[in-house]
C-alpha cells in the first residue's frame, strides 16, 4: 500500500517520519494519529499537528483525549479549567456558542477538515435562540364518550385526573395535585392511545406525543437535551397531556441495559417525572405499553407513574360499538352484528378494524369480477373472521406466566383477576 503515497519530505525528528509513515498504512488508528499530534505539538509543529487532530476527530467526535490535544494546539483553555458541556446538555440548557468544542474545532479547521454537516442552499441561517425543535402540540376533539366499553379504566382516570380538575375548590379544600402520572397496559391495539386522546379533549388541554424516535439522537448528551425540551413543552402548554408512548423503551430496567446512554436516558426521565427540572404542575403524564413488566420498577414509585391501569380487550359492548363505527359508512346489508360480536372475542380494536377491511376487499373483489356492484354482507364477514385471527393471544400467553410467577405487591391483581374470569388462569 505505501507505494500509492507520495514520499514525504525528511524532518529533524526520524520517530515522527516513522509514525507519518506507519499512519500512512494505518489511517484509521486513532491512538496512533494522537500519539503523533501530541509529539507534534511537543515540537513546535501547531499546524501539522492540527491537521493531525482534526482527522481524529472527523472520526471520533466524542474523542476525549483529541478534544484535550485540540484545546492546546489552538491555545485554548486546559481541560481541567474548560465549563464541562455535559452536566448543561444532560440538564436540558441549551449549550452556548462557545462551549460547543466541536463547532469551535470546525470553525477553525475549515480549510483542513470538512464540516460534519452540509446546509441546504435554501435553508435559512439559525438564528440564536430560535434553534429549538417544534413540536406537535396538539388539541385533541376526541371526548371519553367516543371510547366504547372500557367503563372501569374510565372510572380510574375521572378519579385521578378528571374530577381534581372539573372541582377546584374541592381539588384545594383535599390538598390534591395537578399533577401525577398513570401507566396503561395491556395488548396491543386496544386503544391505549385513542384513550390518552380521549382523556386531554375530556380535560380541555393540549396534547403531546412522545415516542423513543422523538428522543434518540447520536450525539451524547442531545437525548437527554431532547427529552427535557419535551417535557419542556409540556409544561408551557398545561394543562397539558404528555404520552409516552411505548415507555417501556425509554425507561427499561436499568439491570437489564447494558448502554451507559440509554441508562442515562433513563435517569433523566425520573427526573423529569419527579420535576426536579421543572415544575410538573398541570402536566398530566400518561404512559402506555404492551410489556409492563420491563418496565423500570423505579418509574412505577409513588408521585411518577404510581397508577397502573390494564387496558383489556374490547368487551361485547365495545366490540359492537367498534364494528359500528367501521361500518358505518360501508355500503352494508343484513348483517347480524350479534353473532359477529359473539365470534370476534380477544379481538382488538385494530383487529375488528382490519376485520371490517378485509369484509370490504371481499365484496369489492366480488363485484369485480361478476361487473354488479353489491352491499357487503354477513357471508364477507364470517369469510374475514375466518382469515383474520386475533392478535392478542400471544400476549395473553405471556401475561399468563407474568401472572403466575412476577405478580410481587399485587401490581397485576387486575390482571390475575381477568384471567381467572376467562379460565386462562
Amino acid at each position: 500500500m505505501a507505494a500509492h503515497y507520495a514520499p514525504r519530505p525528511m524532518s529533524a525528528d526520524p520517530l515522527i517520519d516513522s509514525l507519518l509513515a506507519a499512519l500512512d498504512a494505518r489511517p484509521d488508528d486513532l491512538p496512533l494519529r494522537l500519539h503523533l499530534a501530541g509529539l507534534l505539538l511537543d515540537s513546535g509543529r501547531s499546524a501539522e499537528a492540527i491537521a493531525q487532530i482534526g482527522q481524529a476527530l472527523a472520526r471520533d467526535p466524542g474523542n476525549d483525549q483529541a478534544q484535550a490535544l485540540m484545546q492546546r494546539a489552538l491555545g485554548g483553555p486546559a481541560p481541567e479549567a474548560a465549563a464541562p458541556a455535559a452536566p448543561r446538555a444532560a440538564s436540558g440548557e441549551p449549550p452556548a456558542p462557545g462551549d460547543d468544542p466541536l463547532a469551535a474545532y470546525e470553525q477553525e479547521l475549515a480549510d483542513v477538515v470538512p464540516p460534519r454537516f452540509a446546509r441546504a442552499g435554501d435553508e435559512p441561517e439559525p438564528v440564536v435562540g430560535e434553534a429549538d425543535r417544534v413540536y406537535d402540540v396538539e388539541a385533541s376533539t376526541v371526548r371519553l364518550a367516543d371510547v366504547g366499553g372500557m367503563t372501569a379504566v374510565k372510572e380510574r382516570l375521572e378519579l385521578a385526573f378528571l374530577g381534581p380538575l372539573r372541582n377546584p375548590e374541592l381539588r384545594r379544600m383535599y390538598g390534591k395535585s395537578l399533577r401525577g402520572g398513570l401507566m396503561l397496559y395491556g395488548p396491543p391495539g386496544c386503544g391505549k392511545t385513542f384513550l390518552a386522546r380521549a382523556v386531554a379533549g375530556e380535560m380541555g388541554a393540549k396534547f403531546l406525543s412522545l415516542s423513543i424516535v422523538d428522543v434518540l439522537d447520536m450525539w451524547i448528551g442531545n437525548s437527554e437535551r431532547n427529552l427535557h425540551e419535551l417535557f419542556e413543552a409540556a409544561r408551557r402548554n398545561a394543562p397539558c397531556v404528555l404520552f409516552l408512548d411505548e415507555v417501556d423503551a425509554l425507561g427499561h430496567k436499568r439491570s437489564q441495559v447494558s448502554s451507559s446512554s440509554m441508562r442515562t436516558l433513563g435517569n433523566q426521565l425520573l427526573a423529569e417525572l419527579d420535576g426536579m427540572e421543572g415544575n410538573n404542575e398541570g402536566v398530566f403524564v400518561l404512559a402506555a405499553t404492551n410489556t409492563p413488566w420491563d418496565v423500570d420498577p423505579a418509574l412505577r414509585r409513588p408521585g411518577r407513574l404510581d397508577r397502573v391501569v390494564l387496558v383489556l380487550p374490547p368487551d361485547a359492548e365495545a366490540r359492537a360499538a367498534i364494528l359500528e363505527y367501521h361500518l358505518r359508512q360501508r355500503p352494508i346489508a343484513n348483517i347480524d352484528l350479534r353473532k359477529v360480536v359473539a365470534a370476534s372475542e380477544d379481538y382488538s380494536g385494530a383487529d375488528l378494524a382490519h376485520l371490517c377491511e378485509t369484509a370490504a376487499e371481499f365484496a369489492m373483489a366480488d363485484s369485480v369480477r361478476s361487473g354488479e356492484v353489491r352491499m357487503i354482507e354477513q357471508r364477507d364477514l364470517e369469510r374475514a373472521l375466518k382469515e383474520v385471527r386475533p392478535s392478542t393471544r400471544p400476549w395473553l400467553s405471556t401475561a399468563r406466566n407474568v401472572a403466575m410467577f412476577a405478580n410481587e405487591g399485587g401490581v397485576y391483581d387486575d390482571l390475575v383477576a381477568y384471567l381467572k374470569r376467562r379460565k386462562l388462569l
